[in-house]
Order: structure tokens, then C-alpha cells, then sequence
């Protein structure tokens, strides 16, 4: 039972199920790459279709700059049960969003 309380399980028009988690999708060019925070399908590819995005972190910008997400979708999702990944949990912990 503890599996199923973990995952959200969300049904696409096609008739199957999927779990999602919240993790980065990348964009940019070679060397200077940058991610948004997304919430995909658990067995989608990295770059694949996404069921709603949150909002990017940009690793070269300045410091206050990196960061930005929408802290209420975020909470929002992870009540739902979504599974953060473990780079968006070190993304989610520096802003002060609380995940276990």
C-alpha cells in the first residue's frame, strides 16, 4: 500500500497509467546549459513531453538569479505524492521547500 500512496498516478486519454515525478528537463547549447523544473512522466525520456513545468534553473547565472519555480505547484504536486528527483530535492531544499 505504501507504493501507491508514493505515486500519482494520472491516466492520459490513451488508457494507461503513469507516475509522475518532478525532475529537470534540459535546453541550451553545449557548455552553456540550462533546465527547466517539470513535472513528466516517470518512464518518459528526459527531454519528452511534460504534464506541467514549474519553473528553470540556470546554473551560470548569478546566484539570486539560478533559481525560480513555483513554490505553490510544487507543494501542490508533491501532495499529490509526485517522486522528486534527487538534483530537484537539492533545487527544492536551497529555496526552502520542504521534501522528504
Amino acid at each position: 500500500m505504501s507504493e501507491p500512496l508514493r505515486q500519482f498516478i494520472l491516466s492520459d486519454h490513451g488508457g494507461r497509467f503513469m507516475s509522475a515525478t518532478i525532475r529537470l528537463k534540459k535546453f541550451g547549447t553545449k557548455k552553456r546549459p540550462y533546465y527547466r523544473i517539470v513535472v513528466i512522466d516517470k518512464q518518459a525520456p528526459r527531454d519528452g513531453k511534460t504534464i506541467d513545468e514549474l519553473g528553470y534553473y540556470h546554473p551560470i547565472e548569478a546566484e539570486d538569479k539560478q533559481i525560480v519555480f513555483d513554490a505553490g505547484k510544487a507543494k501542490e504536486w508533491l501532495s499529490k505524492g509526485a517522486i522528486v528527483s534527487d538534483t530537484v530535492r537539492r533545487i527544492f531544499n536551497k529555496k526552502n521547500v520542504a521534501v522528504k
